[in-house]
């Protein structure tokens, strides 16, 4: 990038606090509509909440603040590459997210959204996407390395399914393959995916893994929601505790999630 695009990227810092959430919204509206195929890599109530396009931008606006040097934010894009790995994010799928990124940004600011202003736009999208895309390569190869290891989704097959509480119910899922899965660390994740037929999509949602590490399998909890309400997760939650059965057959991501003390 040159420094003339990088203060440019500097200028757009006020917008992206004041208005960040809307142009992320928007891009999330604008490619689920050229790319529907994409609903089944997102999790759609992470869209309905509002919660994704939130930590899109709060990730943009970072990003911007930090464009002169963004090694500083290396923590938090290992981060954010533990949780595209989990959802099978490769890297034929930056190219779509940049052009509809750039065409959001021109829709929403309009006559603001200068040609300079996009082309430094779409330099810092290209520096940040290798960025990314190397983190992600380096995640993936080191999954393969593991015993038991693999990347994308596996089929595993609910063994057991033990209601713990009125609220709580844990699914212990172990691969259709019988072949061994990774280890994980005490404090990471899975991704979990399932077809919902409300929706007729598949879809995916993270659980932290609450069985001790292990070669065999997992366990998950899932919570049913207290209150009773209608999000979509509720919807999911709801599928995993009342229409999995035993038997039943899901996919699972490899564990992923940076553990730190706190979290163990």
């Amino acid at each position: 990038m040159t420094p003339e695009q990088k203060q440019l990227i500097k200028a757009t810092i006020p917008t992206l606090k004041e208005h960040g959430q809307l142009l992320t919204t928007h891009f999330y509206q604008r490619v689920f509509a050229h790319h529907p195929e994409l609903k089944n890599v997102f999790n759609q109530a992470n869209q309905q909440s509002g919660r994704q396009p939130m930590a899109l931008a709060s990730a943009v606006l970072a990003y911007a603040e930090h464009i002169d040097n963004p090694a500083v934010l290396e923590s938090a894009l290992v981060r954010i590459g533990h949780k595209h790995t989990s959802l099978d994010i490769r890297p034929e799928h930056y190219p779509v997210v940049g052009q509809n990124l750039l065409a959001s940004i021109s829709e929403v600011l309009g006559e603001a959204a200068t040609p300079e202003l996009l082309d430094a736009w779409g330099a810092a999208y290209n520096q940040l996407a290798r960025l990314m895309m190397d983190i992600e390569t380096n995640l993936y190869a080191t999954q393969l390395t593991k015993l038991g290891g693999w990347t994308g989704w596996r089929s595993f097959v609910v063994q057991a399914k033990i209601q713990e509480s009125d609220f709580v119910t844990t699914l212990h899922l172990y691969p259709t393959d019988g072949a061994l899965v990774a280890e994980h660390i005490p404090g990471q994740y899975v991704s979990l995916r399932v077809f919902l037929p409300e929706l007729q999509l598949h879809q995916p949602n993270q659980y932290r893994i609450v069985s001790e590490p292990s070669c065999t399998h997992y366990a998950i909890s899932v919570k049913r929601n207290a209150e009773g309400g209608h999000t979509r997760n509720d919807l999911f939650s709801q599928h995993l505790i009342e229409g999995i059965q035993t038997g039943y057959c899901v996919e699972l991501s490899a564990p992923a999630g940076v553990v730190t003390p706190k979290d163990e």
